[in-house]
């Protein structure tokens, strides 16, 4: 059953110069329990649809020009703002790119924790504290420090205080947006464990947006991959690591290093993301893919299923001449 469903999100930002189109009729969905990877290039849009799902857009300039955000059943969109500070941090909370400006410098990690917990969770401060000790040794910090200020805490530490909070009040949906970037390999894995581990104590539904096609194969079940605000291959595991079909998905694996096969160079995907304020016609992905054509300069690829639960945004892939 899906808890949260997304379809034909577009979200722009609109200044003086010009618009940008951010997120572009995006369609997601994410099962209870289960877990969706986001990823895409720096600007793919990745971080504006997370922040849509909870509408922090900041207005102006940005603007959700369309679409629906079903959340258990609720249109995300038409709930009143009263409405959405409860589900907040409630049903869905948000774990923030960098630990460094999530967290308040002037107020102790205890009572930032104890904050959250008491304006959702219904209860004393007494009890909102006692919660905010408890959440702090689940994720691996001694209650005492929760006296501290964040500045006395390492990047590792901040993200799990951060961590802490977005799980207080033991949501229904995480967004973890690049969790584990500003941290280093061995924190990054004992970050994860962490947050697999509370994701199934709480039956917590995620969507993860990160660059790291290894982590997106540790942690998800499902996969979009997003580009110039568009999801262009949407599957299961199996589906985009196995079969990957859009040129562009198949273009982030061939850069990777891989133990399996010896290759002096890798192959990086040439050129650069197109500005999301002038995007180019046709396929937004045509001015760096090797396999285009004069059609995909000028026609929009339609998102079409080519197996069960497999969808494809590319032209060249629904004819079968890729």
């Amino acid at each position: 059953m899906s808890l949260l469903d997304i379809k034909g999100l577009t979200i722009h930002y609109i200044t003086h110069q010009n618009t940008v189109r951010a997120v572009n009729d995006v369609d997601l969905s994410i099962d209870t329990g289960k877990t969706l990877g986001l990823v895409g290039e720096t600007g793919a849009g990745k971080t504006t649809t997370a922040l849509g799902i909870l509408r922090l857009i900041q207005t102006p300039p940005g603007k959700i020009v369309s679409g629906e955000i079903l959340f258990d059943g609720k249109d995300l969109l038409k709930e009143s703002e009263h409405n959405i500070r409860m589900i907040r941090g409630n049903d869905i909370s948000m774990i923030f790119q960098d630990p460094m400006t999530a967290l308040n410098p002037i107020m102790r990690v205890g009572d930032q924790i104890a904050e959250v917990v008491y304006l959702h969770g219904d209860c004393t401060k007494e009890e909102a504290k006692e919660r905010s000790l408890h959440m702090l040794e689940t994720v691996g910090i001694r209650a005492e420090r929760s006296t501290e200020f964040p500045h006395q805490f390492s990047g590792g530490m901040k993200q799990r205080v951060v961590i802490a909070m977005a799980l207080a009040c033991k949501p229904k949906l995480l967004i973890a947006d690049e969790p584990t970037t500003a941290l280093d390999v061995t924190i990054q894995a004992q970050v994860l464990k962490m947050i697999n581990e509370l994701k199934a104590v709480y039956n917590t539904s995620m969507l993860l947006i990160t660059h790291d096609l290894g982590i997106v194969a540790e942690t998800c079940d499902e996969v979009a991959i997003m580009y110039a605000g568009q999801i262009v291959e949407y599957g299961n595991l199996e589906h985009i690591f196995d079969n990957p079909k859009h040129p562009y998905t198949i273009g982030l694996f061939k850069s990777l290093p891989s133990l399996d096969k010896d290759v002096e160079r890798l192959s990086p995907i040439k050129g650069l993301m197109p500005d999301p304020a002038n995007l180019p016609t046709g396929c937004k992905f045509h001015t760096r893919c090797d396999h285009v054509c004069e059609d995909c300069k000028a026609i929009e690829p339609a998102y079409q299923e080519i197996e069960p639960g497999h969808f494809v945004r590319c032209l060249r892939v629904e004819r079968g001449e890729i």
